[in-house]
């Protein structure tokens, strides 16, 4: 049985990284195509709708992980029956999530000639309606017909989602990017977009029955048995509350981006946070498998050793975000100039608190990972704030500075929750220590890290044959600035960081050990 688990998390991570990278290099060539063919405010226009309507799955609440965590035991044990059980029950409840976000969905759809009026869009009516309700259909199909897949992940087979969603994907930009550039049609672009979701769900639904021949699900058996389960609404709503900090954040970033600024801003910035999310997604699958144990060292009960692993984790992560951050800062706009062309290129004073945020939320999962290995989960009122100091923050900043204050409100609100309250609820009821044991790893390592970044950037701007983009300049650009503060932030976190130190020794110690063994 372990030998499985081992078996199946390698093959999720496999497949994972082999369509991110796949992934990665398809939209990037494809966002080109659409910008080109389609149009900013077009690529805007769906972005923002699709952010709109993500509003809708708040009433989701987290059932599917709810229910997910009731899956685990039954699947150890192979009892199909109570399998069954759960996944009526998730049909039964999700069928009703689905009618309310259809009525919600409709009810929203009234307002759009307020929010998108065709003097500001340059787009008739028809076309924001079409788009809007290809979108909402795309994302019922989840709800009415693709929710066993849950099952699947909680059997860890997600490379069979990940593996038959994305070539779908894949399949679906390749038509997309056809049909842009030989007939620029909106509406057919609209319409693959919804008839993949379709096509995925027979194929996806196919797969399952395959892989558990034995899955009975009936709604409307699940009916009755939601009454046995009441710990699975219990379960929803502690998640709940939890995840819709994220979900409100991320899905009106773009709205309030158009209200202030305009849809082609949107688009353009997009393009920035696509580069972002990337480089984000790339990072956590490298690191995932070092924090995935982080609940079992703590369950051993010995809190100085959990402490000592946190500052060698997080001393680590910051490391690697400094890196992160630095490439992201110094080469982004001129990869957008190779990629897009100059005229969708942003000042990187504008971006600069997009940068400074994508630092510190890397530098969140470690400590993201311990709050939740230790069950801290009673600060409800922790997301709530964050939600409404980011609000507060972006519609007044976005009033006085556009893109830049807008962008200054997600800084804001993380820097107050996880950088003040987060560190203080861990050490005080987690670890029982000083926060002040926390503020003694990451300042010295952060203030060592601004002025290495300060000294770079000096350096690199300096370069005349830098600032004259080709691919060729890129390439020397990428590989001397990340090698420069790559070397001198390690060079400096051995010097100043005991718990940098002991990473590196133990993993130094670790490829020693399995080196020697196998040869």
């Amino acid at each position: 049985m372990q030998e499985s688990r081992v078996k199946k998390t390698l093959l999720n991570a496999r497949v994972n990284l082999i369509f991110y990278f796949l992934t990665l290099a398809l939209s990037f060539f494809s966002r080109k195509i659409f910008l080109d063919t389609l149009g900013a405010d077009f690529v805007g226009l769906t972005g923002t709708l699709q952010n709109l309507l993500g509003f809708l799955n708040l009433a989701e609440l987290g059932v599917g992980s709810a229910i997910g965590y009731l899956l685990y035991k039954p699947l150890y044990d192979h009892d199909q029956n109570k399998i069954n059980e759960i996944i009526s029950m998730m049909g039964y409840l999700y069928r009703w999530i689905g009618l309310i976000i259809l009525a919600a969905g409709i009810l929203l759809s009234f307002f759009l000639p307020l929010i998108f009026p065709s003097d500001n869009t340059g787009f008739p009516i028809t076309l924001i309606y079409f788009a809007y309700f290809s979108f909402l259909g795309s994302s019922l199909i989840g709800y009415f017909i693709n929710y066993r897949q849950n099952l699947l992940g909680a059997d860890q087979r997600n490379y069979v989602v990940t593996a038959y969603f994305q070539t779908a994907t894949i399949i679906k930009t390749l038509i997309q990017m056809a049909l842009a550039w030989y007939t620029g049609s909106y509406y057919l672009w609209v319409v693959i977009e919804f008839t993949f979701g379709i096509i995925y769900s027979f194929i996806l639904n196919w797969k399952i029955n395959q892989t558990y021949p034995w899955l009975r699900a009936s709604i409307r058996s699940g009916r009755a048995l939601f009454r046995q389960y009441p710990e699975v609404m219990k379960k929803a709503r502690q998640v709940y509350v939890h995840n819709v900090t994220l979900i409100g954040i991320t899905q009106t970033r773009s709205f309030i981006i158009y209200a202030f600024v305009s849809l082609a801003t949107v688009a353009y910035f997009m393009n920035y946070s696509i580069i972002l999310e990337k480089v984000f997604a790339l990072i956590r699958n490298v690191i995932g498998s070092v924090t995935a144990s982080v609940g079992h060292l703590i369950a051993e009960g010995n809190i100085d050793k959990v402490y000592s692993v946190y500052k060698e984790l997080y001393s680590a992560v910051v490391f690697v975000a400094g890196i992160a951050t630095v490439g992201i800062y110094s080469l982004s706009n001129d990869l957008i100039t190779l990629w897009l062309g100059h005229k969708y290129v942003l000042g990187a004073i504008t971006l600069l608190p997009f940068y400074v945020h994508f630092y510190f939320d890397i530098n969140n999962d470690i400590t993201r990972s311990f709050v939740n290995g230790f069950g801290l989960f009673r600060d409800i009122w922790a997301p709530i704030a964050e939600l409404i100091i980011y609000l507060a923050v972006a519609i007044l900043g976005g009033y006085l500075w556009g893109l830049f204050g807008v962008l200054l409100g997600r800084l804001v609100a993380t820097l107050v929750i996880w950088y003040i309250w987060k560190p203080y609820f861990l050490f005080h009821s987690g670890l029982k220590m000083s926060v002040r044991r926390y503020w003694a790893i990451f300042l010295p390592l952060m203030l060592c890290q601004i002025v290495l970044a300060y000294i770079c950037v000096e350096i690199v701007d300096g370069i005349e044959y830098f600032n004259n983009i080709t691919v060729i300049s890129f390439l020397l650009k990428a590989i001397f600035t990340l090698s420069f503060f790559s070397v001198s932030t390690f060079i400096a976190f051995c010097v100043m960081s005991s718990g940098f130190r002991n990473f590196v020794m133990v993993r130094m110690l670790k490829k020693s050990i399995k080196t020697n063994i196998c040869s």
